[in-house]
C-alpha cells in the first residue's frame, strides 16, 4: 500500500480570512498537511457538515451571526463526533465553563498561539484515536461472530466457565456429556460434570489456569456424564471472555489423542536448538500476558537479551561451534529462571524473558546478574574457550505498552541504547554495564533539534546515502505519453529506506535544502537522459521544496545542467506544493516565468488544501494540478464528495490545467475518476516506485 501523509480535514469559523490562513499556516508548520474550509454561514456550516467527515472545527468567539454555541449544536444535531476548539480574546471564567459544558473540548486564549498548537495536536490524536477504536470494536465484533460460528461447528468439545459455572458449551461438548440441549447444561457447575475420583485434581487445575502458573499441557481427569457413566478426557484450557465478561475456555479431547496433541504441542512450542520456547509461541505468551495486564490481574517485564559480537564468534568456532554455545548460553539463562519467568529464543543472537510478579528492583538486579554471569562464564566449545558479552534492553509493562511487537521493539531499542550509552547503564539501579530499563524520555523525537536533522542530512549528502524511485503517472485518456514522478528515499545505518517525511523537518534550513533539491534534479536529469538515450520520450516531474523557488541562483544553474545533459527542458516539470507557492506567491509566480522560458513545465501538488485553492492559480502559471490524495479517499465514501470533486475537475479543466490523481490503490475508483474527466492518475494499484523508468505506457495506457 502506498504510503500516506494524513491529511487533517478542518473546520474554521474566523470572521477574518487572514487570520483563518493564518492557521493553517501554523497547522502546516507543524508537518500536518491540512485541507481546510471556513465557514460562512448557518446554511454553509449544515451542508459542509453533511457533505463529508471532519477531524477538528476551531472556533472564535466573535460578536457574529454564527457563533460556536451555533457549531455545537449543530455538531449535536447532527450525532457527530467532531471535537470543537473555541478560541476566545479574553479570560472569562464562566465563559470558559460554559464553553466546556455545551461540549467544546478546549477553550483557548487567542494571544495563546502555542497554547492553540497544542491543545489541536491534543485532539487531532484524541479523535485519531477514536476512531480507531471504533474501528477495531468493530473488527471485534465481526471476528466474535465468526468465532461464535467456529465454536459452533467445532469437533472439539468445547466450554466456557465463569465462577465455576458453564455459561457456554458448543455441540460437541453437549454430546460428549449426554444433554441434548444448551439450556441443559447452563448454570451446572463444572465440578458436578466431573467424577469424585477427579474432583481435587480438578480444582488445582482450575486454580492454575486462572493465575500466573498455567499449565502449558492438558490434564487428565475423569469426567461424569448426564446418565452418570464415566470416561477419561484431557482437559486444556485457556483466558477468554464471553459477552464481554472474562471467563476460562475449557477443551476436553480423549485421553488417546490428548497425548498426541500434548507431544505435537510441545515440538510446536519449543525452539529445537536451546529448548526454549520459540519465537511465536513466546510472543503468543507475551500477548496473553498483555491482556491480563489490561484486566489489571498482572504487572512485570521484559528483558530482550543479545549476544554481542556472535558473526565474530561464528568465525571462530563455526557453524557447530557457534550452536553449542548458543546451546550452552540458554542453559546460563536458565540457571537464573524462576517460578515466574518465561524464556524463548528471539533470533539467532538474541533471546526473549519475561518475568512476571517481581519489582523493578528485582528485574534490574536480575539482568545484572545475567550480564555478569555471561561475561564471566568460560565456555568450551570443542577444546576452545569461547567468552560472550551481552546487551539487555528492559521494559516495564503496563496498560500503555501497546502491541506485542511494540512492546518488542521498546525493549530491543533499550538494548541498542544500553550499548550506545553505557553511562545510562550506571543509573536506576543497575549494576553491570550494557543492561538498561525504557525510558520514553531518552527517545522523544522532540528533543531534536533542527541542527541535528540538517547535521544528519548534510552527513546523508556526503556519505552518497541518497536514492531515487519512479512511479509512472498514467494517463486516463488513452495518452501514451510517458510521465514519472521522481521520489527522494534516504539510506540509514541499517540499510533501510526512509522517506522524505521521515528525515525532512518542516522548518528545513534553505541553503541546505536548495543543495538537496540540486542533488536531486542532477541525479534525475542523468538518469532521465540515459534512458531517453535509449529512445523512450518519457518525461519526469520532479518535486521541489519552497525554497528553490525563492533561489535567484537556481534558473542559471539549471539552464547549465539541463545543456550538459543535452536534455530539452520539456522534457523536465518541476513539482511545488500548494502550500509553498501560496507561502512565496511573487516568488512563485515568476519562478513559472522562468521555467517556462528554458522549456521546462510546472505543477501543483496537495492541490484542493487552501481555504481557496483557484486563488493561486489566478497568480502563477501552472500547467499540472497533481490533487491532494485525500480527495481519492473521499470520492469513495459519498455522494456529496465525488459531486465536489467532479466540480472541482470541471473548473480546473476549464482553466486549461491538466489533473493528476493521486493514491489510486483499487480499481472501483478508476469509473469516478474517468467519470470526472481527470488526465492522470498514479498509485501502488497501477505500480509501486521502483528504481527504474521501466513501465510499459503503451500497454498500461
Amino acid at each position: 500500500m502506498q504510503e500516506k501523509k494524513q491529511t487533517v480535514h478542518l473546520l474554521l469559523l474566523d470572521p477574518s480570512l487572514n487570520d483563518a490562513e493564518h492557521t493553517i499556516s501554523v497547522l502546516r508548520n507543524d508537518g500536518k498537511a491540512t485541507r481546510a474550509h471556513r465557514i460562512t454561514s448557518e446554511e454553509d456550516l449544515q451542508e459542509s457538515l453533511k457533505a463529508q467527515s471532519w477531524d477538528l472545527l476551531i472556533a472564535k468567539r466573535e460578536d457574529q451571526e454564527l457563533t460556536y454555541i451555533d457549531c455545537l449544536d449543530a455538531i449535536k444535531a447532527h450525532s457527530l463526533d467532531l471535537p470543537l476548539i473555541a478560541i476566545l480574546d479574553d479570560f472569562d471564567e464562566a465563559e470558559h465553563v460554559a464553553a466546556l459544558q455545551k461540549g467544546a473540548r478546549q477553550v483557548v486564549l487567542a494571544a495563546h498561539e502555542t497554547v492553540q498548537l497544542y491543545a489541536i495536536r491534543r485532539e487531532l490524536e484524541d479523535h485519531a484515536d477514536r476512531r480507531k477504536r471504533k474501528s477495531v470494536e468493530l473488527q471485534l465484533r465481526d471476528a466474535e461472530r465468526r468465532c461464535n460460528s467456529l465454536l459452533e461447528s467445532s469437533v472439539d468439545p468445547i466450554a466456557y466457565i465463569i465462577e465455576g459455572m458453564h455459561v457456554f458449551a458448543n455441540k460437541a461438548y453437549l454430546e460428549l456429556f449426554g444433554y441434548d440441549d444448551l439450556d441443559d447444561l447452563i448454570c451446572i457447575p463444572i465440578l458436578d460434570a466431573i467424577a469424585s475420583s477427579s474432583t481435587s485434581a480438578f480444582k488445582t487445575f482450575l486454580k492454575q489456569a486462572e493465575g500466573p502458573d498455567a499449565l502449558d499441557t492438558p490434564v487428565s481427569v475423569c469426567i461424569e456424564r448426564a446418565d452418570g457413566s464415566e470416561e477419561m478426557v484431557a482437559v486444556s484450557s485457556s483466558l477468554a471472555t464471553f459477552e464481554g465478561d472474562a471467563c476460562l475456555q475449557l477443551v476436553m479431547r480423549p485421553q488417546v489423542d490428548a497425548e498426541l496433541e500434548a507431544k505435537l504441542k510441545k515440538i510446536s512450542r519449543e525452539d529445537l536448538l536451546t529448548g526454549l520456547y520459540n519465537k511465536s509461541y513466546w510472543m503468543e505468551q507475551l500477548h496473553v500476558f498483555i491482556e491480563q495486564i489490561m484486566q489489571q490481574k498482572a504487572h512485570g517485564f521484559v528483558m530482550y537479551i543479545q549476544i554481542l559480537d556472535l558473526a565474530r564468534l561464528k568465525e571462530s568456532l563455526g557453524i557447530t561451534g557457534t550452536d553449542t554455545l548458543l546451546a550452552s548460553f540458554a542453559t546460563l539463562l536458565r540457571e537464573h529462571k524462576g517460578a515466574h519467568s518465561t524464556l524463548g529464543r528471539f533470533s539467532d543472537d538474541s533471546f526473549v524473558w519475561l518475568e512476571a510478579e517481581n519489582s523493578q528492583d528485582h528485574v534490574q538486579k536480575l539482568a545484572s546478574t545475567i550480564s555478569q554471569a555471561a561475561e564471566k562464564r568460560l565456555f568450551d566449545i570443542s577444546g576452545k574457550t569461547a567468552q560472550v558479552r551481552v546487551a539487555i534492553g528492559l521494559l516495564r509493562l503496563n496498560e500503555n505498552s501497546g502491541t506485542t511487537e511494540t512492546v518488542v521493539s521498546k525493549a530491543i531499542r533499550a538494548s541498542v541504547y544500553a550499548i550506545e550509552r553505557p553511562e545510562a547503564s550506571r543509573q536506576g539501579g543497575q549494576t553491570a554495564p550494557n543492561v538498561y530499563m525504557y525510558n520514553g524520555l531518552d527517545f522523544e523525537d522532540s528533543d531534536k533539534t533542527i541542527d541535528d536533522y540538517m547535521a544528519m542530512l548534510q552527513a546523508a549528502l556526503d556519505d552518497n546515502r541518497f536514492k531515487m524511485l519512479f512511479q509512472p503517472i498514467i494517463s486516463l485518456q488513452g495518452s501514451t505519453d510517458g510521465y514519472y514522478e521522481a521520489f527522494l528515499r534516504m539510506i540509514d545505518n541499517e540499510g533501510k529506506e526512509i522517506s522524505p517525511s521521515d528525515f525532512l523537518p518542516v522548518e528545513t534550513e534553505p541553503r541546505l535544502a536548495t543543495k538537496l533539491d540540486r542533488w536531486v534534479i542532477l541525479q534525475n536529469v542523468k538518469s532521465l537522459s540515459s534512458h531517453r538515450s535509449k529512445g523512450y520520450s518519457s518525461r519526469l516531474i520532479i518535486n521541489i521544496t519552497g525554497h528553490t523557488i525563492t533561489d535567484d541562483t537556481f534558473i542559471d544553474w539549471l539552464q547549465k545542467a539541463l545543456t550538459a545533459a543535452k536534455l530539452p527542458g520539456e522534457s523536465l516539470v518541476f513539482q511545488v506544493a500548494e502550500a509553498d507557492v501560496t507561502e512565496y506567491l511573487l516568488q512563485a509566480k515568476e519562478f513559472s516565468t522562468q521555467i517556462h522560458k528554458l522549456g521546462c513545465q510546472l505543477a501543483l501538488s496537495r492541490f484542493g488544501c487552501a481555504l481557496d485553492p483557484f486563488k493561486t492559480l489566478d497568480h502563477v502559471e501552472v500547467d499540472y494540478v497533481k490533487v491532494d490524495g485525500s480527495y481519492t479517499e473521499d470520492i469513495q465514501k459519498t455522494a456529496e464528495a465525488r459531486e465536489a470533486f467532479y466540480a472541482m475537475v470541471d473548473k480546473l479543466k476549464d482553466q486549461s490545467k491538466m489533473v493528476i490523481t493521486p493514491l489510486v490503490e483499487n480499481a472501483t475508483v478508476l469509473s469516478t475518476l474517468y467519470q470526472a474527466g481527470v488526465h492522470y492518475i498514479q498509485g501502488y494499484y497501477l505500480q509501486a516506485p521502483t528504481t527504474e523508468m521501466n513501465y510499459d505506457f503503451a500497454e498500461g495506457g
